[in-house]
Order: structure tokens, then sequence, then C-alpha cells
């Protein structure tokens, strides 16, 4: 979910960092750090994260009376 209360601290999603390139982010509080790294300043920014793609469903694994009335 993109607003899930368990998402783990990464600085790559943090309010307070801007990204540099998809292995670096500029940090206001530290400097140029890694994108997975955190720290206790990390405040979540919801429009810098971007979703894991749901797995596709199996089309196989239905059979024709699964579509019937």
């Amino acid at each position: 979910m993109l607003f899930s209360r368990d998402i783990a601290p990464r600085c790559a999603y943090c309010r307070h960092g801007a990204a540099l390139n998809a292995a670096e982010v500029a940090c206001v509080k530290r400097g140029v750090v890694s994108s997975g790294a955190s720290c206790a300043s990390f405040l979540y920014d919801p429009t810098k994260r971007v979703p894991e793609r749901p797995a596709p469903e199996r089309v196989s694994a239905f059979r024709e009376n699964d579509f019937a009335l």
C-alpha cells in the first residue's frame, strides 16, 4: 500500500532528500548518502516512493467454470 504505516525508512523517499541518481541521495541533514540509508530525521514523502508492482495473476490457474454463472 502506498500510505501503509509499516514502510521501512529509506533516504530514497524522505522529505529531506533529493535524488542525485538511482543509488545516491542529497540529504539536507547528512549530505550525500546511499538511497537505502536512513536516519532518525526520516520524514516520509509519499510522492517520492514508487510502490512495487503487484504480481500478475496466473490466467492458467482459472478453469472454464470459474467464469460461468
